[in-house]
Order: C-alpha cells, then sequence, then structure tokens
C-alpha cells in the first residue's frame, strides 16, 4: 500500500494513494458506508499501533463524482469513518501538492459530507474553505458524573461537536489527562441522556476551551476525538463549528481573522463568510481555517498475513 504520512499543526494524517479496497465508483457517501461497515479491520490497520500512531487520522484517495475536484477522499480514525477533516484536509492538499498532482492556487476535494476548497499559499501553508457549519442548540447543561453541571453548545462543521466555552478543568499541555477523562465523561453523558446533533448525528467529538496562552491568541482548545485520542491541532471543523457559535453569539464579525491555540501550542487563522446557500440551515457560514502541513514520510505500508497484530492493537477487546 503506498502511503504519503504528514502532519498539520502537530496532528497526523496518512493519505493512501494505491492499495485501498475497491469501494465502486458510486456516491462517495455510499462509498464512505462500504468503508465503515466492510472494511473496518482494514482502515483501522492503517491508523491503529504498530503500523499507525495515536491520533493517526487515515484518508482513502478515491476518483470523485464531480469533474471539478481533484480528488475524493474519505477520512477514518481508529474508532470511526468520519464525514470531514479540516487537519486532515490540509494534510491531503500538501501530498497532493508533494505528488506533483496540484500546485499553488486553489483547487476542490469531494468528501462525503461535500465539496471542500482548499488554497495553496504554498506547498505548506493551506487554507480550507469548509463546508456550511451552523450552531444546532445553545446552552445544553448537562449532569456529568465526577464533574457536576457542564453547560455547552451543540454545532456541525463536518462532525457534530459539544463545546465547553469554560472547561472544567484547566486548558494545559500538563493536564492532557484531566482533560481528556473530562471529554470522555461529558460524552458519555451526552450518550446516556440521548442528546443528538440534527437528524440524529452523533456527537461524538467533545472541545473544551481556556483562556489563550500567547498575545495573539483567541482561545486554547482541547478537542477529544471518537477514538478517545485528543487532537493536537485545533481542529478543523471543531474551528468550523467554534466559528459558527461566535457568529450566532454576534462575538466575531464576517470577515475578522483570529488564532485559534491548541492544547500544544500550535495555531490556526480562522474566519468566515456568512452563507448564501438556499438550502443550508438558519445561520449556517462558510469557515476558513489556515493552517500549515509537512511531509513526514513516504513508504510502501505492508500487511504482512503471518503478523498476528496487522489489524493492530485494541486493547480492551
Amino acid at each position: 500500500m503506498h502511503i504519503v504520512d504528514s502532519h498539520t499543526e502537530g496532528e497526523p494524517t496518512r493519505v493512501i494513494l494505491e492499495g485501498g479496497p475497491d469501494l465502486g465508483s458510486g456516491p462517495l457517501t455510499e462509498r464512505a458506508a462500504r468503508l465503515a461497515t466492510e472494511y473496518k479491520d482494514f482502515y483501522r490497520s492503517v491508523v491503529l499501533e504498530p503500523y499507525g500512531q495515536e491520533a493517526m487520522v487515515g484518508a482513502l484517495l478515491t476518483e470523485p463524482t464531480n469533474p471539478e475536484c481533484v480528488a475524493g477522499v474519505i477520512y477514518f480514525d481508529a474508532a470511526a469513518v468520519i464525514g470531514m477533516c479540516g487537519h486532515g484536509t490540509i494534510g491531503v492538499a500538501a501530498t497532493l501538492a508533494h505528488i506533483g498532482k496540484i500546485g499553488i492556487g486553489t483547487h476542490k476535494i469531494e468528501t462525503p459530507v461535500g465539496i471542500v476548497e482548499v488554497t495553496l499559499s504554498d506547498k505548506n501553508t493551506i487554507t480550507v474553505k469548509n463546508i456550511d457549519s451552523y450552531r444546532f442548540k445553545k446552552a445544553i447543561t448537562l449532569e456529568v458524573e465526577g464533574i457536576g453541571k457542564v453547560t455547552g453548545d451543540i454545532a456541525y462543521g463536518g462532525n457534530w461537536f459539544f463545546m465547553v466555552d469554560d472547561s472544567p478543568t484547566p486548558v494545559l499541555p500538563s493536564n492532557i489527562r484531566g482533560l481528556t477523562e473530562a471529554g470522555i465523561a461529558i460524552r458519555e453523558a451526552i450518550y446516556a441522556q440521548g442528546i443528538e446533533g440534527g437528524n440524529g448525528g452523533i456527537i461524538d467529538h467533545i472541545v473544551l476551551y481556556g483562556p489563550a496562552l500567547t498575545k495573539q491568541g483567541h482561545t486554547r482548545n482541547f478537542v477529544l476525538c471518537p477514538d478517545d485520542a485528543y487532537d493536537r491541532s485545533p481542529c478543523g471543523t471543531g474551528c468550523s463549528a467554534r466559528l459558527s457559535c461566535l457568529a450566532a453569539d454576534n462575538r466575531l464579525a464576517p470577515g475578522k481573522e483570529i488564532y485559534q491555540e491548541s492544547t500544544i501550542g500550535s495555531s490556526y487563522t480562522l474566519s468566515y463568510e456568512v452563507s448564501t446557500s438556499p438550502t443550508a440551515p438558519k445561520g449556517s457560514i462558510v469557515p476558513s481555517i489556515t493552517g500549515q502541513a509537512f511531509i513526514t514520510r513516504e513508504a510502501t505500508l505492508i500487511n504482512n498475513p503471518n503478523d498476528p497484530l496487522r489489524k493492530g492493537i485494541v486493547l480492551g477487546s
């Protein structure tokens, strides 16, 4: 399997160029569903240890259905096939530039949740114009075991998020374990109380916010992903959801840029436009996320049938 690895502001992406399963040629939503249901062992083996690493997101390149797009892509982590991935899209764009498929300028990429635009300022600096994002519900209060009452917004940025403005645990690099435990407890409370996103959307990402630790930063975030790993980047789809909440509360004007810090101190530059799509939910915005990705490895991934761990290390199963 031919792969290219990169990291986007610290968060790893593994792009599969060749050697993935044949998912057919139908709509990308159908191909993503097929990957999720028929090839779980495959996609998990790509990102789990010992072949992958904690927090890695995989990106399977496919043929797009829209001829305006340079590629189609299906994203996944160790827990699930996911609709969209902001840091992964930046990584995919850097990979496409690395292999000579795209150059400086703006290009379209097809994902299962819609078409996104990527603009390469240089081979490492990339802006993603994401799909329409919106806040679904404001100020939902949960009773969380071991924590107490936690209030947050439910918002969509390509994935569903529960976003807590005032983290119950300080958002500091020294608090990764405590933040992870808090995020898991909040997500379990969401599931236990039957709280969902629009159309039954599963809220599997939790974002906790605290004060920025730099002068230029807006806030610092901690993002818990579905596989219980934390996002080393500020999370592109999470930032999209965050922008929709800021816009809904009139806390950020269209076109104004802010700098979102991640838990480890890396950052994205964020801004948004008001959506003009007649089919978008009320209050939708079009987010822009700018970050840097760097190629770290180009390799052939070998799945040895004699390796008892070829499907990945899964604890507790």
